[in-house]
């Protein structure tokens, strides 16, 4: 090693890896403490930045893949491949079930080790209604608890706690000195510490904390593995069609099971229904836009017909299925506009991206596990750029869904991001009224007269004048009129909020 210092040589040894590139080999992440409370300590034997622990439990799909448990240790030695990185398992329990011991992960499992994100009550930068959706989850019990990050103050910090089967938050204050703390009473110096504490004794909070709030909501990986970051195109012979989930426009839906080890939604293209072309464009934006809220796309089957498109599945099948079939029963005000908001938010990300979906409405969005719904089918649109407006240009054999259809959008057969706005209304119309029909009993040119006549879906009834007050703003006449998706999305999750319900006096934080 030429000249270098002995006692530098042995510090720097055990984690070679993270600095040679080797065969092409990118590094891995830079030593950093953005994301730590505080630094690592000096006699630390090994850089921080290529240590990592397990958020959640990941079991291996293919042989290259690397199995883990929630909480154990990683060391990262490639992150080359986007979405997957190359890792070695650091846990003696691994090595002595035979396990392997390196391979792929998908690196939204796993956050740096002793950073804030590696600590099982931190939950990033989730919105206050979903910390009272994850904590009111069975299976947590009062006491239970978990961090945010403050929506209403940057580079704040949230407390949200359950207490007799109720949320409540707290504002974490930070100090100009760095410190933490509810009041200046008692201050801490990482929130660690914070939570080392209150665990220990209420001490002016609703109630001692407890157990973290479990994570449930485990993230889907970008691809189905490392080998289809880029080559997308997989062999159809690994696709198992296992159920048929439902039908429509362009083909079937199908639960499916791929390489043996991972479920999959498999959609089929019809042959001669439409053009290959088309549908592999579809396949390209969906490939490219990832979100929460919005369907993943894993691969594609295109050398034969039909066509498959591998996507990530959402086990209870449509919406508008959803809520005919429960029609009231466990539904209820509050899932509706969590239902509402969850859709404006993945819309809000298509708006952010100049993408424009075409077929907005309740066939169009899946439902998930614990409550999770995604706007699925937004890869039909086709984006252009006219006078600085977003447009899609229908084509004269593709029929138009004219009961979801804005009436500018009816008339000039050109589709924006604001006529998506006016399908969202609609959309609304079906999850208030538990996915009935809108315009019942109308034909499609019954519709198109009332609207040129400026007709509006009544108020159904139960349906309380506040949400039909948001569907009437996504129908105005007038395009630029119609609320932006973002303001839209803001509008459904502060939808409960009153001022009371967040006093000063009681630190209570939105």
């Amino acid at each position: 090693m030429g000249n270098i210092c002995p006692r530098l040589w042995e510090y720097l040894k055990p984690c070679l890896p993270c600095f040679v590139r080797e065969a092409g080999k990118p590094v891995a992440p830079e030593v950093t403490t953005e994301n730590a409370e505080s630094p690592c300590p000096p006699e630390a034997p090994r850089p921080r930045g290529c240590y990592f622990v397990a958020l959640f439990d990941y079991q291996a799909r293919t042989a290259e893949d690397l199995s883990f448990h929630a909480g154990d240790k990683l060391q990262v030695l490639d992150t080359s491949p986007e979405g997957w990185w190359f890792a070695r398992h650091l846990e003696t329990r691994a090595a002595g079930s035979g396990q392997r011991l390196e391979g792929y992960i998908p690196s939204n499992y796993v956050a740096e080790d002793r950073s804030l994100q590696a600590e099982p009550w931190f939950f990033g930068a989730i919105k206050r209604a979903d910390a009272e959706k994850q904590l009111l989850y069975s299976g947590n019990q009062t006491g239970a608890f978990l961090i945010r990050e403050s929506e209403s103050e940057k580079g704040g910090f949230a407390l949200s706690v359950l207490v007799e089967g109720v949320v409540k938050h707290y504002k974490i204050r930070r100090l100009d000195e760095g410190e933490f703390c509810l009041t200046r009473r008692r201050t801490f110096i990482t929130l660690s510490e914070f939570v080392s504490h209150y665990t220990k004794i209420s001490d002016g909070l609703c109630v001692k904390l407890g157990k973290p709030c479990l994570k449930v909501q485990v993230p889907a990986p970008f691809d189905l593995s490392y080998k289809t970051v880029d080559q997308w195109e997989i062999d159809r012979n690994s696709v198992q069609l296992l159920k048929r989930l439902g039908s429509g426009q362009f083909g079937e839906v199908w639960e499916g099971l791929w390489n043996n080890t991972t479920p999959v939604a498999v959609k089929t293209l019809k042959p001669g229904s439409m053009d290959p072309n088309d549908f592999l464009r579809e396949a390209q934006i969906m490939k490219s836009l990832r979100h929460p809220k919005l369907i993943q796309l894993y691969a594609v089957c295109t050398l034969e017909d039909p066509i498959y498109i591998i996507t990530e599945l959402m086990r209870h099948g449509s919406l508008l299925e959803y809520l005919q079939n429960d029609a009231g029963s466990k539904i209820h005000l509050t899932q509706q506009v969590d239902m509402a908001a969850q859709v404006a938010s993945g819309m809000a990300y298509l708006e952010s991206q100049n993408y424009i979906h075409r077929d907005l409405a309740a066939r169009n969005v899946l439902v998930g596990e614990h409550n999770i719904y995604k706007v699925a089918d937004f890869g039909l649109a086709r984006v252009f750029k006219v006078d600085n407006e977003d447009i899609y240009e229908l084509k004269h054999e593709v029929k138009l869904p004219v009961k979801w259809t804005a009436p500018e959008a009816i008339r000039t057969k050109k589709f924006s991001i604001k006529s998506d706005v006016w399908s969202f209304g609609v959309l609304l119309y079906e999850i208030i009224t538990y996915g009935k029909m809108p315009y019942s009993g109308m034909t499609g040119a019954q519709v198109i007269q009332k609207l040129s006549q400026n007709y509006r879906l009544p108020q159904p009834p139960n349906c309380p004048p506040q949400f039909y007050s948001i569907m009437l703003q996504c129908w105005s006449a007038e395009p630029r009129e119609r609320p932006t998706f973002e303001a839209l999305c803001c509008e459904l999750e502060d939808y409960f909020e009153t001022d009371s319900s967040y006093s000063d006096a009681n630190n209570w934080v939105k």
